[in-house]
């Protein structure tokens, strides 16, 4: 199995705006936390004529942030990766003092409808207010005076990621599809297991230099980390099937159990991950839900 090395050695410089490679500036969020780590990144794209990726939260102190670090420039473009509220919702402040149009795939939604009952854990994350300018799909291009990037349509984290990678090689913003100081959380019904190995998929076939996360450091030479999540991946669901083997029917079980070594306050995120790598082993047709529908408090048993 190939290691995942995270690597959490990041400073955010809150406010500044930091060059992180020609015509690519990073200007991170105050707004830490279990989720976003040291904050979310917003980035500067371009010289002259720029566009911002990710904007943040309503967040006017970091609004101002980028408007500093652009005065003088034209903001020309506003990006946006998906309908967190720790990345789009800033926005609609930006918009309002630079007049740039909005891209992005989509309105918020859930990768797949409610079950009879369930409740949406993620409901207070999305962003639902999002005025968008410009849809962009897999495969668009949205070029700029100095700069031309082409939009992949990465879901998994949420059915309306992309991220953005220059044309040239060069890099890729990632967003929260890939970072290095942690795996995503896929969490039902805004997450779906499935989609998010398909687009991990896509990207390992793919050769870009260096990789622009949303949250936390660079991730220099991602093949190899790619490879590593995607082993990750595949070891979390076969400790999930192994808690199945040994008996265990319910998520809570499982997790007390394959995520003892972990703070115990992440335990509800990583119940909302194995709930989506259950779903995925359901849809597969490996694993069968023992009540009505699946759900975090559902029992499952293995199928054979």
């Amino acid at each position: 199995m190939a290691p995942l090395h995270f690597n959490r050695d990041f400073t955010p410089d809150y406010g500044q705006a930091i060059k992180l490679s020609s015509g690519v500036r990073r200007v991170t969020c105050n707004n830490p936390g279990p989720f976003t780590y040291l904050g979310t990144n917003s980035y500067i794209i371009g010289e002259g004529d720029v566009a911002i990726l990710d904007p943040g939260p309503a967040d006017e102190a970091h609004i101002k942030a980028l408007l500093r670090a652009t005065e003088g420039e034209t903001i020309s473009h506003i990006l946006i990766s998906h309908t967190h509220v720790d990345h789009s919702p800033g926005a609609a402040l930006l918009q309002r003092h630079c007049g740039a149009p909005i891209y992005a795939e989509g309105p918020h939604r859930p990768a797949r409808a409610l079950h009879l009952g369930e409740m949406n854990p993620l409901d207070a994350s999305a962003d639902l207010d999002l005025q968008i300018d410009h849809r962009v799909g897999d495969g668009d291009r949205i070029n700029g005076k100095d700069w031309s990037l082409e939009v992949l349509h990465t879901p998994g984290h949420t059915t309306n990621h992309l991220s953005f990678a220059f044309t040239d090689g060069s890099g890729m913003f990632s967003a929260d599809h890939v970072m290095a100081w942690s795996t995503s959380i896929v969490a039902p019904p805004d997450g779906s297991m499935a989609e998010f190995m398909d687009s991990l998929e896509k990207l390992m076939g793919r050769n870009d230099a260096v990789y622009w996360p949303g949250h936390g450091g660079v991730l220099h030479d991602p093949a190899p980390f790619l490879v590593g999540l995607k082993e990750h991946r595949l070891a979390r669901e076969q400790a999930l099937i192994d808690r199945l083997h040994a008996g265990d029917e319910t998520i809570p079980a499982m997790v007390a159990t394959v995520y003892k070594d972990t703070d115990p306050s992440l335990h509800g995120a990583a119940s909302l991950s194995m709930f989506a790598q259950m779903e995925y082993l359901v849809e597969r047709g490996r694993v069968r839900c023992l009540d009505a529908v699946p759900s975090l408090r559902a029992r499952f048993k293995l199928i054979g």
